[in-house]
């Protein structure tokens, strides 16, 4: 149902200009689907929908241009939960050790995350290391690999 719904939303503001939450409510209705405030609120925050201005003075939900982004930036965490087969500190240096030949994915996929404190990211075949501008966002990022290894 959410499914369908969401992609009726992506027709709906393909096909017309709508700007507000209730004329979209209004659209889904007139389609046969029923559906509340808060649910298309969230829709529209799943789908990183976005207001922008038309030439009209007037505005119009549209899909945002960084949803290429995000939804690269959850491939490339996938990667990373799937490749990587351990990690350390050292300081401010994060080694992560990857199965053969995804290293590179790896720091694509840390690189992909915005992650605050990192300088920067260097990988070989298996290895990658991360320097972290502090000890301690080394430790913290050690922390989030942790959990998201989980």
């Amino acid at each position: 149902m959410k499914t369908k719904r969401q992609q009726e939303i992506l027709r709906i503001i393909e096909e017309k200009d709508v700007e507000t939450q209730d004329q979209l409510l209004q659209e889904l209705k007139a389609r046969g689907m029923q559906s509340t405030q808060a649910t298309i609120s969230r829709d529209i925050k799943e789908l990183h929908l976005i207001k922008e201005l038309t030439g009209f003075g007037t505005y119009r939900y549209a899909v945002s241009e960084r949803k290429v982004s995000i939804n690269l930036a959850s491939r490339l965490r996938t990667i990373f939960k799937e490749g990587v087969t351990s990690f350390d500190v050292a300081q401010n240096i994060v080694v992560i050790k990857t199965m053969p030949g995804l290293a590179n994915g790896a720091c694509a996929a840390v690189d992909g995350m915005e992650i605050e404190g990192l300088v920067g990211s260097l990988a070989g075949d298996d290895t990658a290391i991360l320097i972290m501008r502090t000890n301690e966002a080394a430790a913290n990022f050690c922390d989030e690999i942790h959990k998201m290894l989980k």
